[in-house]
């Protein structure tokens, strides 16, 4: 794609709720991206859920409200194919005047993660299962989607029916459709427990491409949505009564000779593996913040609700935080099933990630696995509350084995900002703040 030859063209970062953040700039721009041509206030990448600074952010008051440099972060050029007029996105990193990587930017925070791993010889690969309701939102009040073929509201759940996907099949279809023009590998769509509410799963393939995917993937959700007349969320909750979205991430480890350094041959797994699902549980409860980062995530995280609020692993079972899947050995993977479908994909493989390998270094053993209904064991939960979450990732000693200080502070006067603000929204109007955002 010759960028050069649009009109005009999209740049744009991910800012610390996982919002795109840029410019639309002349496609004559392309050839001087390299460059820095375009350059952007740090401080665009430290804003709350509304888009508003962040009260007394030391990137206002300390720097003067620098710019930062903008720069490719190497994927080509992605086409958005729900615009009328065709603007190429051309995906983007913040750097500070000298190149030094900014560490407001999530997306380098989950790169200094993975260069943990390559310090090994390792490389991660990673894939998402994302779960989103399509809704109506143009009444005063949150509503379910209509039926297409019907133009009545949906009412009932449709799991895995094969006649809500006909429904909704054009929708559906221009969803493959641009996942495929936007090369983002889709691979299977289900329909869920909630009314309106599907998943995607993308493909294991490395890392950081996956995070990426993640990001580009809701945006294209939410455009394609509007543009037949609907709205999509990823929000951890859209209705009380229903069921909550969901965000599941799959990773396993390869060798610099290409080997799953968790493979052992059997359905046990190897000491590796083991060391990482002991550093993800150590690390759950303080990086409950960046698994419900928002107000609504904690409606979502509700013991017996089906959303595991309890730290514990176990084989083939979907009631654990931890799920190590059955199949071929040489596939063996951790499933982390915690994050609701409303995370930064950068932070929470960061928050994941960084969890697992810290294990590994620490030759963490976990405990036993469970067996049976984790929903009613007596466990070790997350933390319960969004206030407490914010606390525990700004203390916890854990959470500075991953992130960076100044990824810490800017995350917590986020979420103290909005926590503040959203205490003044009645919880039946806390949608209109989430829908579009999250």
């Amino acid at each position: 794609m010759e960028l050069a030859e649009y009109q005009t063209i999209r740049v744009a970062a991910c800012d610390i709720n996982g919002q795109m953040r840029g410019k639309r700039v002349p496609g004559s721009y392309a050839e001087k991206l390299d460059e820095g041509a375009v350059r952007m206030p740090l401080s665009a990448l430290n804003l709350d859920i509304t888009g508003a600074d962040i009260e007394n952010s030391p990137l206002v008051f300390e720097t003067g409200d620098a710019d930062g440099v903008l720069r490719p972060t190497g994927r080509c050029p992605v086409p958005l194919p729900w615009l009328e007029v065709a603007q190429p996105l051309l995906p983007m990193v913040m750097h500070l005047d000298n190149g030094t990587p900014f560490d407001g930017d999530p997306r380098h925070a989950l790169a200094a993660v993975l260069e943990r791993y390559a310090t090994r010889g390792w490389q991660v690969q990673a894939a998402t299962e994302l779960e989103f309701t399509l809704v109506d939102d143009s009444g005063d009040a949150l509503a379910p989607v209509r039926n297409p073929q019907t133009g009545r509201r949906s009412s009932a759940p449709g799991i895995l029916s094969m006649n809500h996907m006909d429904a909704f099949d054009g929708f559906l279809s221009a969803l493959y459709d641009g996942c495929a023009t936007m090369g983002i590998p889709a691979q299977t769509i289900t329909s869920e427990a909630g009314i309106g509410q599907f998943e995607v799963t993308l493909h294991h393939q490395d890392a950081m491409r996956a995070a990426d995917d993640t990001w580009l993937f809701k945006a294209l959700v939410r455009g394609l949505a509007r543009r037949q007349g609907m709205a999509a969320t990823f929000m951890a909750k859209p209705f009380d009564d229903d069921a909550g979205n969901g965000m599941h991430m799959h990773f396993s480890v390869l060798d610099a000779d290409g080997r799953n350094v968790f493979d052992d041959g059997g359905p046990g797994g190897t000491a590796t593996l083991h060391a990482a699902v002991a550093g993800c549980l150590s690390a759950m409860t303080a990086t409950t913040l960046i698994f419900a980062p928002h107000a609504n995530s904690y409606a979502r995280l509700v013991p017996g609700q089906h959303a595991p609020t309890k730290i514990c692993w176990a084989y083939e079972n979907r009631t654990a935080a931890l799920r190590i899947p059955g199949g071929p050995p040489a596939a063996r993977r951790i499933e982390h099933r915690v994050a609701g479908g409303d995370i930064n994909p950068y932070l929470m493989f960061a928050a994941v990630l960084g969890a697992a390998i810290t294990g590994v270094d620490d030759n963490l053993a976990p405990p036993a696995p469970i067996t049976g209904n984790a929903y009613e064991a007596d466990l070790p939960q997350l933390a319960p509350s969004w206030a407490e979450a914010i606390d525990l990732f700004e203390t916890d000693p854990a959470v500075t084995r991953i992130f960076s200080p100044g990824m810490i502070r800017n995350l917590v006067m986020t979420k103290r900002q909005e926590m503040q603000l959203m205490q003044g929204v009645p919880l039946a109007e806390q949608w209109k703040t989430y829908l579009g955002t999250v």
